[in-house]
């Protein structure tokens, strides 16, 4: 499968909330083109019930293969426009998250307010919910100004699929009663106790933008380690919008993967650029001595039909004279795409 036909596949499954992996998988340091080929592998259910794409790099029949993820991109649902929601909003969008603001007033819920937000409702939290239909990679914090609001957000929420991550602010006591009502009411109470309260990491925080810090590690937690299980969940550094910009490139590029890192590096697996014949790059494997050393290779393929593994390292010296605070290795594979490969 040519890698515009597997990442088209793979983004269309995506944009349809499913997960799904790409493995590609060449022989040797360095071959043509007809030696790499990829394939897209969809998930298998994990005990959990979540669907979890494979991640990794590993030897398949004598070839090396790297497996990358795509999901869904990471949602931040905000229910409640408050003082905390401004820059929670902006802290995470910083961050990479899709941010939904959502309240019933309209002089809260605005884009004045919340200019890096992808999304703003302006509606009632229950029918807001049942719109945004909440799937696994959505993280939903309730922070709305009152108990009523809070219960409507959660009897909505608890009609749908289970976020990756919930949590709700407000005193140990409010949040107990209010719990026991819903419990009362009939909702999961194994469910219930899953809620993270009081939100947020029990750092000391007092001001707005202190408590959005707090919610937000906690949220970051949960994506990275799986809820606090000190193990890393299949994640990459996979950049979405540099795949879609690929897939609109309209002449020969080179196109430059991390497949695998070791030590202190400045982007994880997955990190992925591409380099235009007169050295603009879309994209980062992590600036600085990282990508300046991989430049010039990446400028040399283009146009050949062929590949290149490429370890840069960053350790000691190499690092220092950078002024970069690394301590590892990137194993890179750079990639001649040539233009018929856009061909339809």
């Amino acid at each position: 499968m040519s890698i515009r036909d597997s990442y088209y596949f793979a983004l269309l499954e995506v944009h349809n909330g499913r997960p799904i992996s790409v493995k590609t998988c060449f022989k040797g340091q360095q071959g043509d083109l007809t030696q790499l080929s990829r394939t897209v592998c969809r998930c298998r259910k994990q005990p959990d019930g979540f669907l979890r794409p494979e991640y990794g790099f590993d030897e398949d029949e004598g070839a090396n293969c790297f497996i990358d993820p795509l999901t869904p991109r990471e949602r931040l649902i905000i229910l409640g426009a408050g003082h905390i929601a401004q820059p929670l909003c902006e802290f995470a969008a910083r961050c990479d998250f899709a941010v939904t603001v959502v309240d019933d007033r309209m002089a809260f819920a605005n884009a004045e307010r919340f200019p890096l937000a992808r999304e703003i409702i302006c509606d009632s939290f229950a029918n807001a919910i049942e719109g945004l239909r909440i799937t696994p990679y959505d993280f939903v914090v309730v922070i709305t100004r009152g108990h009523r609001h809070d219960a409507d957000c959660l009897r909505t929420l608890f009609k749908q699929t289970e976020p990756a991550y919930l949590g709700m602010i407000g005193s140990r006591r409010r949040v107990r009663g209010l719990l026991e009502m819903l419990k009362g009411e009939g909702l999961d109470e194994e469910r219930l106790g899953r809620i993270c309260t009081p939100i947020g990491l029990p750092i000391g925080a007092v001001s707005p933008a202190e408590i959005a810090v707090s919610i937000l590690s906690q949220v970051i937690e949960y994506k990275r380690l799986h809820g606090g299980a000190n193990r890393m969940i299949n994640t990459s550094d996979l950049d979405l919008a540099v795949v879609e910009s690929l897939m609109q490139v309209q002449e020969p590029v080179a196109l430059v993967t991390v497949v695998e890192t070791k030590g202190s590096t400045p982007r994880g697996m997955g990190a992925m650029m591409y380099v235009y014949p007169d050295g603009r790059i879309v994209g980062s494997i992590g600036g600085g001595c990282s990508e300046g050393a991989i430049l010039r290779d990446a400028l040399d393929i283009i146009g050949t039909g062929t590949y290149r593994v490429i370890d840069i390292d960053m350790t000691g010296e190499v690092a220092e004279s950078e002024g970069m605070v690394c301590g590892g290795i990137m194993k890179v594979l750079v990639e001649d795409i040539p233009l018929d490969v856009y061909d339809d």
